[in-house]
């Protein structure tokens, strides 16, 4: 347990929320997302431990939908590693942020990526399934019904498994990110907002107890958690 981020301040908010902010600063701040979840996300470990067999059995492209994609990089390095292992993937990433989906257009996508502009509300209202639904760093911006919401939705648009990898909120943590983001981040709201996203963070028996029982959570490395629906 946090000795002083005793509880979660779900009133801070991020910089780069403010749709008034900095255009290039912001941008900066989605183009160095790419380091900071190579450093600290496990998403390579997520995809070797939680997607690559299961779908390696599909006859057919596995299907992925990540809600909240940021700035791009999660189901871009996806779609490499799936390649890299024979994997044909059909990946759909959806944001509702504009300002997200105006600076992925920007990057070079594979086939298998498609990026949208919707929320999971409408995919869901389409009727579109999915083999896994994941996401990152989103669990720690929602209010209680948002969480609740999500869930239920995510539970129905997947058909194998939901991935949800966030932050654990830690003192040690806190401090190792204020020391060690500030010579490497320039120019960006990686700091600033890195730190206000571990405030806003849950410690592991803090989510257990915010989702119902058939999700698991899962403590990762380093200061990472892993909300894991699995269907029966």
């Amino acid at each position: 347990m946090p000795l002083f981020l005793t509880r979660r301040d779900t009133n801070a908010s991020e910089r780069m929320d403010d749709p008034d902010c900095d255009r290039d600063e912001l941008y900066n701040t989605y183009r160095q997302f790419r380091v900071v979840n190579s450093l600290i996300s496990q998403w390579h470990a997520i995809y070797k431990k939680h997607i690559r067999e299961y779908a390696r059995t599909r006859q057919q492209a596995c299907r992925i939908l990540d809600i909240g994609f940021g700035g791009g990089d999660i189901p871009l390095k996806l779609a490499e590693w799936c390649a890299s292992d024979g994997i044909t993937p059909r990946i759909t990433a959806i944001e509702t942020d504009e300002r997200a989906v105006k600076y992925v257009q920007r990057l070079d996508s594979p086939q298998s990526v498609d990026f949208e502009h919707i929320s999971s509300t409408e995919i869901l209202k389409r009727g579109n399934r999915y083999d896994f639904v994941i996401s990152n760093h989103l669990l720690h911006h929602l209010e209680e019904d948002q969480l609740a919401k999500l869930l239920n939705e995510a539970q129905t648009l997947s058909n194998h498994k939901v991935l949800f990898n966030d932050i654990e909120r830690s003192d040690i943590g806190y401090v190792l990110f204020n020391l060690l983001s500030r010579p490497i981040f320039r120019s960006s709201f990686i700091t600033d907002d890195g730190l206000t996203s571990i405030r806003r963070s849950y410690t592991r028996s803090e989510l257990q107890e915010a989702v119902p029982d058939n999700w698991r959570v899962r403590r990762i490395f380093p200061y990472r958690l892993l909300l894991i629906y699995e269907h029966e």
